[in-house]
């Protein structure tokens, strides 16, 4: 059996589509091996964030555990405010449901419970600077006030816009109202000329808005307002 010749073209780039098959087979099995414990890592984060926002911090491994002891009912909620038994609020991922329809999305509902407390978690999403930004906020029993809110982005500015995530901005939220004096909604707006810096006035539906992240502000401000313009009809059902 004669020598092959390494220094054709042939060769070349027969090694070189050989090499390609060879990785992109290793890169599937690998992905595909690592499937199912992305889905449950993916899974038990949401069940987190749904969770920080009634004020419930746990670690990935416990959030199925407090999920089903303080979550007690999931609702998927048409324009109209109906409820959509056909469809798992759970299973809906945003990033797709924001480009369908008004009238076909489906819009997730979390009900909670926390020492005879009721809470509705609404999941958020949106667009800041350069990318998605998402996140869940936490409704009272009395459907006005917030709890709490849970914010994350895709790629937001280091220092900046990514400021979203932090602790002490996402307390900024705790108690917020989102309705003014006659019932009406006004959602929260953050603003640079917000004048109450210490946060005390709960019912001027202002934050302060991060120096330097003015669009991952308006974005944010924008989500929330978005979001909760299609809930408000399964709200006024039940004030009714």
């Amino acid at each position: 059996m004669g020598k092959v010749n390494t220094e054709t073209n042939s060769y070349t780039f027969f090694f070189a589509s050989a090499m390609v098959v060879v990785v992109a087979a290793t890169l599937a099995f690998a992905a595909s091996s690592l499937k199912d414990k992305q889905d449950v890592n993916i899974r038990q984060e949401k069940m987190q964030n749904i969770l920080s926002t009634i004020g419930i911090e746990t670690s990935r491994p416990e959030a199925e555990i407090l999920y089903d002891q303080y979550i007690i009912e999931q609702l998927s909620l048409t324009k109209d405010g109906q409820i959509d038994q056909a469809v798992d609020a759970f299973q809906i991922n945003l990033a797709t449901e924001i480009k369908k329809s008004v009238d076909q999305q489906r819009f997730p509902l979390f009900k909670g419970v926390v020492e005879d407390d009721t809470y509705y978690i609404i999941p958020l999403r949106g667009s800041g600077l350069w990318d998605a930004i998402w996140g869940y906020i936490a409704l009272k029993d009395d459907r006005r006030t917030l709890k709490g809110a849970v914010f994350d982005h895709q790629a937001e500015t280091a220092g900046l816009g990514a400021e979203i995530t932090q602790t002490w901005f996402m307390e900024q939220f705790d108690d917020e109202v989102l309705f003014d004096e006659q019932g009406e909604f006004q959602g929260i707006k953050l603003t640079k000329t917000n004048n109450d810096p210490g946060n005390t006035d709960k019912s001027d539906h202002q934050v302060d808005a991060i120096s330097g992240a003015t669009i991952t502000g308006d974005g944010l401000s924008d989500m929330i307002t978005e979001r909760m313009q299609h809930y408000l009809p399964y709200f006024n059902n039940l004030n009714e």
